[in-house]
């Protein structure tokens, strides 16, 4: 006898039906898996044939061809494990066939018949929504991440024999309840703004870089605070919404961040730090899975690259493609899949071997040999890429010792909300939730620049020499603190400080490099 059950795979983020046909007949005993499955769905027959048989089924001693259709598209994983077992019984005339037109099913099993949790549901419940299907049969623990999905109904199991149960009728089914997103309580950061002493001018650029999107790379010596300021800054990342929320856990989900962090959906922005040694397939995505890398992981968040120069060239050079989309594409022989990788970039980086090149305190040991092939490691293209270039000094030691109250994390944040709700109000119709992510031709529209900012802007452009790119980079910053202050148009003084952070690239790295 022959029995269909519809489950789904994934490529990438983009989910497709694969559809399990069961095929139970008379001839000797075997067993045949087809249809381009990977070693975890072939290891699947001895996961099938236990759960069946500890489950108190009778497993089938004919012969058994199970199909996974379309038949020219790689299953990779777990997940169908349930389907096929469902898929078995069904054809062994043990359960009813008549429900499993309607459902759609996920699950790893385990030898004596339990559903074990399964990566990625969050996206195949989604696609399988889009398809038309609203009734899913997922494991127990991810019932809670897929329930956040509106017009689905979500059917928990904990293992074979109550699913067989709810399918003969012998039971019926209890759905899971809809989960409402509700944004969490802002947890204090480890380090508060309040924590840090003096550095005015970097806080207030990573305030606007908060309230933008945008990226910022923090040059100084050795202990000057620049590591300190990076890691104060998701206490100041404007709140999440439900639609980042969802985007990001999606990610997540493949990735199997979720199940590692006992989460149901990610509720605070990313901050993702990979070390100096990770591999580009670790950091960009890709590897013999194609799964997302730290830059995926860090979609809506924020991406920190500590000392930036001991980072392998390769690795920098390709973030230059998602720095500028807000996507990687990962081409493989098999396959091509695409992730999210909209993140603010921020990095930290001393501007010369021994650190103290261009410090007013400490002489600097290097040749400049030495410093231009340190600075070298960073390519202009790169640092056109990133909006706000901040000089990071030594502390003062009155600074340290100043009892003056210093500006909390939570105060710098009601601002940054304040300009992220502008941004969301005015960028509503074109899906945009920051600055950051308006493309050139979309400026003219969005940033109404007053007669005195353009002629400022016109200036520096010829004295600076800037490209395109950083250029359009100036007007965003500038937009950004237009709205911390409330402001609907971009003024001269809001230019002027835009421009401020556009120099260092030309004390450093000379006025030579060009896209």
């Amino acid at each position: 006898m022959l029995a269909k059950v519809l489950s789904f795979g994934l490529q990438g983020l983009e989910g497709y039906p694969v559809l399990v046909e069961a095929d139970v007949y008379n001839g000797l005993p075997a067993y045949e898996l087809v249809g381009l499955p990977d070693t975890a769905v072939k290891e699947s027959k001895e996961r099938v044939r236990s759960a069946i048989k500890n489950s108190g089924f009778e497993y089938p001693a004919k012969r058994i061809t199970v199909n996974l259709a379309p038949a020219d598209m790689k299953k990779e994983g777990p997940l169908y494990d349930l389907a096929i077992a469902v898929g078995l019984l069904a054809a062994s005339d043990q359960v009813l066939p008549d429900f499993l037109k309607y459902m759609v099913i996920f699950g790893e099993l385990s030898l004596n018949g339990d559903v074990r949790p399964v990566n990625g549901i969050l996206p195949l419940v989604i696609e399988a929504r889009k398809r038309g299907f609203n009734l899913m049969v997922v494991p127990y623990e991810n019932a809670r991440e897929a329930s956040y999905i509106n017009d689905v109904r979500i059917l928990p199991v904990r293992n074979l024999r109550e699913l067989s149960k709810i399918l003969n009728k012998q039971e019926k089914p209890v759905f899971d309840s809809v989960s409402q997103w509700k944004a969490p309580e802002h947890q204090s950061p480890d380090i508060d703004f309040s924590m840090i002493k003096g550095q005015e001018k970097a806080k207030r650029a990573m305030e606007i870089a908060a309230a933008g999107g945008h990226n910022i790379l923090l040059i100084g010596p050795p202990g000057s605070g620049k590591s300190m300021l990076a890691k104060s800054l998701p206490g100041i990342l404007p709140d999440f919404t439900f639609e980042e929320a969802l985007e990001v856990t999606k990610i997540h989900s493949i990735a199997g961040e979720l199940r590692s962090q006992n989460q149901e959906i990610v509720c605070r922005r990313p901050f993702r730090s990979p070390h100096h040694t990770s591999s580009a397939a670790a950091v960009i995505g890709g590897g013999a899975k194609s799964r997302p890398g730290e830059i995926s992981l860090a979609h809506r968040g924020v991406l920190y690259f500590d000392e930036l120069p001991e980072f392998n060239r390769a690795l920098l050079e390709a973030l230059r493609q998602p720095l500028e989309d807000g996507i990687i594409s990962i081409s493989r022989a098999n396959a091509k899949v695409s992730y999210p990788a909209d993140f603010m970039f921020v990095a930290s980086m001393n501007p010369c071997p021994c650190g103290n090149f261009g410090s007013e305190d400490a002489e600097c040991r290097c040749s400049p040999g030495q410093i231009a092939r340190y600075l070298s490691r960073i390519s202009g293209p790169l640092l056109d890429r990133i909006d706000l270039h901040i000089e990071v000094d030594r502390v003062r030691y009155d600074d340290i010792r100043s009892k003056k109250a210093q500006e909390s994390s939570a105060e710098v944040r009601t601002r940054v909300n304040e300009a992220r709700r502008l941004q969301n109000e005015r960028y509503r119709e074109i899906r945009k939730f920051c600055n950051a992510q308006l493309s050139s031709g979309q400026i003219g529209k969005y940033c109404e620049v007053e007669p005195q900012a353009e002629t400022l802007l016109k200036s520096a452009y010829e004295k600076l020499k800037l490209s395109a790119r950083s250029y359009t980079r100036v007007v965003l910053v500038a937009r950004t603190i237009a709205d911390l202050e409330r402001s609907k148009t971009v003024q001269a003084a809001h230019v002027a400080e835009a421009i401020q952070y556009r120099t260092l690239d030309r004390k450093y790295w000379g006025n030579s490099f060009h896209d």
